[in-house]
Order: structure tokens, then sequence, then C-alpha cells
């Protein structure tokens, strides 16, 4: 039985870029880390075209916009896209944002030079159809950018009993441990839609910082999350 509630985003949508949520700082403290991962994969982000699925208020999309790269962002929460739209034009940042799901991207078919998924695989409804969405968007020899929870007793441990229930540093009901994805699956559902896998890496917690905030970076397990890329071949 799920346990995941999607009106979590919605209760949050105003809140993304406040500073006053500790779930939502933590969800930023997540950017860099990704980003020593990501950035090996795309050295040079200037003139991308790049979607970012499941953006929310739109932590990933700033930080890819800032990089010279087009950015366009899709989340199903209306309020989210509201507070990501705000804070764009507040910045300068011209970026595209609607609302959508991973299961029907509203994205022409191959206009799309890296798609970035983070902290939304172990969230969807249907994650072929969401693989198979992000390899209709993408242009030949387009690239996806990931990350996720591994099915392991230690993600669960980690994510749902300490993270959730124990430091509250996500409302509780966030992730449902059904839906977490053991790297083996993800790579042949990928394979399968005719993706290429490079290896995955690990992430994790590294640290706290002023606030009492975990900051993250590389992990030697995959055990708990992951990030990963494929590349879709003909380009």
């Amino acid at each position: 039985m799920s346990t995941f509630d999607p009106t979590i985003y919605d209760a949050f949508g105003s809140r993304w870029w406040s500073g006053t949520s500790r779930w939502l700082r933590t969800l930023h403290n997540l950017v860099p880390a990704r980003f020593t991962y990501f950035d090996r994969e795309v050295p040079d982000w200037r003139g991308k075209a790049v979607l970012d699925v499941g953006c929310g208020g739109g932590f990933m999309a700033e930080a890819l916009a800032q990089r010279g790269a087009g950015v366009i962002g899709v989340d199903p929460s209306h309020e989210a896209i509201e507070a990501a739209r705000a804070h764009a034009g507040a910045q300068g940042l011209a970026i595209d944002y609607s609302v959508g799901v991973g299961e029907s991207l509203p994205v022409e078919t191959g206009s799309i030079d890296i798609v970035v998924c983070v902290d939304v695989l172990e969230h969807v409804d249907d994650l072929d159809q969401v693989v198979s969405e992000v390899r209709r968007v993408l242009r030949p020899g387009g690239l996806f950018l990931f990350d996720t929870i591994n099915a392991t007793a230690l993600a669960r441990l980690c994510v749902v009993f300490f993270a959730e229930r124990l430091l509250r540093l996500l409302p509780r009901g966030t992730h449902d441990p059904a839906k977490f994805i053991p790297p083996a699956v993800l790579r042949s559902k990928l394979g399968a839609s005719g993706f290429a896998c490079r290896p995955f890496v690990g992430l994790g917690p590294r640290g706290i910082n002023r606030r009492f905030d975990p900051t993250f970076g590389r992990y030697p397990t995959l055990s708990v999350l992951y990030l990963g890329s494929a590349v879709l071949p003909g380009g």
C-alpha cells in the first residue's frame, strides 16, 4: 500500500525560497552535491536545451540557468511552479515553467539536449512511462541525468525512519519505500528504452552546516542514494 502523499509539495509551495523550512533547505543543500557529478558529465551547459523534470520551486532549474542553459521546468504542483516563476523573475532568469507530470511531459519530441530528473523517480506512478517520455523528448545523442533512492533496508532506515520520523528533516509520508529503485532495475529499464548507462555513483550526507542542516557529497556506496547518467545513442 502506497503511503506517499503528493499534496505535501502543494502545502510547501509558497516556502520554497524563504529558508524557513528545514525540509526545503535540505533539498537546496543537495544541489551542489549533484553538480559535482553533473558538471563532469556536462563540462559546458551553455546553449544546451535542458528539461528539469519535477523541478519543484526551481532549485536545480535556477542553477542550470545560471550555467547558461536554456531551461524548461515541469512539475505537477501548481503552487511550486508559481513559486518558481516568481523567484526566477526576481532573479532575472528566463526559465520556461509549466505544470505537468513525468508520464506525459508537455515538451516537443526530440527538442531537448539534456533531461535532469532529481528527487523524482522514486515518486512517480509509472517509471516505465517516465523513461519512455524522457527518451521521446531527447534528441539523438541526448543525455539523461538523474538521482534516486535504492531499494535497500539501509535506505528505508535512513530516509524513512531517520529523515522523516526521527529527525524530521522531511515531512512524514514524503517517500513510499515500495517505489525505491534498485540500480540494476533502473539500468535494465533504461537499456530497454535504448539508453547506454554510464557508471552510477553514491550520494549521501557528509556534514552539518551552521543551521544544523545536513550537507551532501559523493558516497562510496550506492546503498542509499545514487546518481547516474545515460546517453541516447545516435548523436
